[in-house]
Formats: C-alpha cells, sequence, structure tokens
C-alpha cells in the first residue's frame, strides 16, 4: 500500500532471499552449515525445507540468523543508502523481525500491523500453503503480535474489511508524510547538502579572509 502511495519499501524478505541466492557468501556458509539435503535438484537453497528445519529447533534458527545477519543488514542499508541518494525523505523498512533483530533502534515511527493470533495462524497457512503445526511453530518463533503492538508508534488493525484497512492506512500515511522536524531534515539528503554546501562556503570565506 505504501509503494502505491510513491513510497518506497526496503523488503527485508527479499533480501534475505538475495542473501541464499546460488553461489553468494550466504549461500555458501548455509549450505556449509546445514548439509547438502537443504538443496533443490538445482542447486538452490529449499526455502520450505530449511524453514522446517530452523522454525522446529531454536538453536537451528539461531544459527541460520548468525549466519544471514551480516548480509541482510548490509543489504538493507545499502538499499536505504540508495534511496537517500535519490532523495526520498521517507522510506518503508518492511522486516518481520524488526525488533528481534534490534533494528527498531533505526526506524521512527514504528508500524505494526496487528491480527489476533486464530486471524494470523489461517492467513500464515493460506499464504504458504502449509500445515498448522509448521504455521505454529513459525508463529512461535517470533515475537508475538501483541507484544509488537505494545511496543508501536502506530497499530494498524488488519481484522477487518479491506475499507476499514484502507482507511486505517490513510490515517497513517498523513502521519508518515507529514513535514520533516528539523532532526530528520538535517538527517535528510537536502539537509546533509544543505550542511556540506554550508561547510565549502565557509572554508572558501575563510581562504578569503586570511588569505
Amino acid at each position: 500500500m505504501f509503494k502505491h502511495n510513491h513510497i518506497p519499501v526496503v523488503d527485508a524478505d527479499i533480501i534475505a532471499r538475495d542473501a541464499l541466492k546460488k553461489n553468494s557468501g550466504g549461500y555458501k556458509k548455509v549450505v556449509a552449515a546445514f548439509g547438502p539435503d537443504i538443496l533443490q535438484d538445482d542447486g538452490q537453497v529449499d526455502r520450505l525445507k530449511l524453514g522446517r528445519i530452523v522454525f522446529s529447533d531454536a538453536s537451528k534458527r539461531q544459527l541460520l540468523n548468525r549466519l544471514l545477519a551480516p548480509y541482510i543488514s548490509s543489504g538493507i542499508f545499502l538499499e536505504i543508502f540508495k534511496l537517500w541518494i535519490k532523495g526520498h525523505k521517507v522510506i518503508v523498512l518492511d522486516i518481520p523481525l524488526l525488533f528481534e533483530a534490534k533494528m527498531d533502534k533505526w526506524t521512527k515511527p514504528i508500524v505494526v500491523v496487528w491480527v489476533d493470533p486464530e486471524t494470523q495462524l489461517r492467513r500464515l497457512m493460506e499464504r504458504d500453503n502449509s500445515t498448522e503445526e509448521d504455521a505454529r511453530n513459525r508463529i512461535n518463533a517470533q515475537m508475538s503480535l501483541d507484544l509488537k503492538k505494545s511496543q508501536a508508534d502506530i497499530v494498524i488493525d488488519n481484522t477487518g474489511s479491506r475499507q476499514d484497512l484502507q482507511e486505517r492506512f490513510s490515517e497513517v500515511l498523513s502521519q508518515v508524510k507529514r513535514p520533516l522536524t528539523w532532526t530528520e531534515f538535517w538527517l535528510s539528503r537536502d539537509g546533509a547538502l544543505s550542511a556540506l554546501l554550508g561547510v565549502i562556503i565557509g572554508v572558501l570565506a575563510g581562504k578569503k579572509l586570511f588569505w
């Protein structure tokens, strides 16, 4: 929905998939740790099989996170930097493990899309065509939505109709697109360029004064 309103979105799931592409650094580390049984016939990682392994074993999930975290975090910050260079003042980070990865310290405001546990389970099973056991393992491996909700700046209740969601999103959009504070301005590309221009002018003025 943010993309439809011309706000760029950095999707952590896409970056995580890229980190597991065949022959990438992340791919080599994961295959070395989990063995060739997680590979498909074409040599790519079978994400469904790997998911079943890590979401049913906390130690293996932690291992996978440690192996891929450097590639995912660097990929996220690279995408942010590229969008910052282009002059985007608002960038949405779509990160399912935002709190677990401690990346909530880098974002403001924090938006959580909330649903009740039953709806969350049903939608996850429908989305991934997974069994109830697999879906529950995946949900239990993450911070609960209720806890995320308590730590959010903005909550979008997604248990209602499409119309309800659209109305709530419109409210959120107006908050996200509000004018920048001075701190946010100086962190933006335009603010950084203004600061750089000020430094250059100051240096040139100093040379003129003392030379």
